[in-house]
């Protein structure tokens, strides 16, 4: 994990981002009340961050059903989040984080190689905020196919 990524048992960054209708999340209003989950992802409408997505949108009626909102965010701006929400029909909020502040609030702001080339992006990751707003877990270098369960099976074992 980046050093500067919130540990396990530290309270979870609070932040405020728009959805992909406009609507602006505080996450200060979900802490401490259920476990979260929230997950960053590199790209709207790319193959894994699809396959991630689609995965939380089939799986939302089980997170919804132990009282887990889910929330996706990406450093891409609002109309690409909308576009992708809307292509997929996505049932969850995903989050839009243009500026990458909340990514590196995170220590999901990473340097990544494509061959010769580096550049900066966000590195696919998934944090679990437990009942009392801390870190609960941590999921790093996410396989995007079958992550929603990875995760749900997460949150009834341990029942944060």
């Amino acid at each position: 994990m980046p050093e500067n990524s919130p540990k396990i048992g530290s309270k979870a960054p609070t932040f405020k981002l728009p959805d992909a209708e406009g609507k602006v999340h505080d996450m200060a209003s979900h802490f401490g009340k259920s476990p979260v989950v929230i997950y960053f992802y590199p790209k709207a409408d790319t193959p894994g961050c699809t396959k991630e997505a689609c995965g939380f949108r089939d799986a939302i009626a089980s997170y919804e059903n132990l009282g887990v909102p889910v929330f996706g965010i990406s450093p891409d701006p609002v109309a690409e989040v909308k576009a992708f929400s809307d292509k997929f029909q996505l049932n969850f909020p995903l989050l839009a984080d243009a500026d990458h502040k909340v990514t590196e609030l995170y220590g999901c702001w990473v340097e990544k190689q494509m061959g010769p080339t580096k550049s900066m992006g966000a590195a696919r990751t998934t944090f679990i905020v437990n009942r009392r707003g801390d870190i609960g877990h941590v999921f790093e270098k996410v396989n995007a196919e079958g992550h929603d369960q990875e995760v749900l099976a997460w949150l009834k074992a341990n029942a944060t």
